[in-house]
């Protein structure tokens, strides 16, 4: 969904991906009576991370790129779900947000800076132009890509250390 990168914020750092996990682990006594459900879950959450991931990557508009990754992290928390880890996805879930919010609010601000332009391509050197914006980004991508002492890191690996033990 197109909008205002503001709204972009709201909806996939809140809205659109707290809906679908959050039910899943208010669920979470009805799923443990399915076991054949769980291991669909797993699955089919281990298959999105990694297919969003990989679109995303292949993408050049900014704002695509980071729904993407939500798409991705979304994958991971319905695996965690799958894999009954409800509170490591939980704990995701509410990481996601907080870094995913801070990547679209500076994604806003690198586009505003460039008078709209969305295209990673036309991108560069922005760090000595926008330095503080950088250090957010920077910060919020290294959030979620797992770097060890921020707070991807230990909901993410944990999400991949249980599904490695488990499969």
């Amino acid at each position: 969904m197109e909008g205002p990168t503001p709204v972009s914020a709201l909806i996939h750092a809140a809205t659109m991906v707290t809906a679908g996990v959050f039910l899943l682990i208010r669920c979470s006594p009805l799923l443990e009576y399915a076991p054949r459900v769980l291991v669909l879950t797993a699955i089919w959450g281990g298959i999105t991370a990694f297919v969003s991931g990989t679109i995303g990557a292949a993408q050049n508009d900014i704002k695509k790129i980071i729904a993407y990754s939500t798409c991705s992290q979304l994958g991971y928390m319905v695996l965690a779900c799958g894999l009954s880890l409800y509170s490591a996805s939980l704990f995701h879930l509410l990481n996601h947000a907080f870094f995913k919010a801070l990547l679209f609010l500076s994604a806003g601000s690198v586009i505003h800076v460039l008078s709209g332009e969305q295209d990673i391509r036309r991108m560069g050197g922005l760090a000595k132009l926008i330095p503080f914006i950088y250090i957010c980004m920077l910060v919020a991508s290294l959030a979620l890509a797992g770097f060890p002492f921020l707070s991807g890191f230990y909901s993410k690996d944990f999400i991949i250390e249980a599904a490695n033990t488990k499969f």
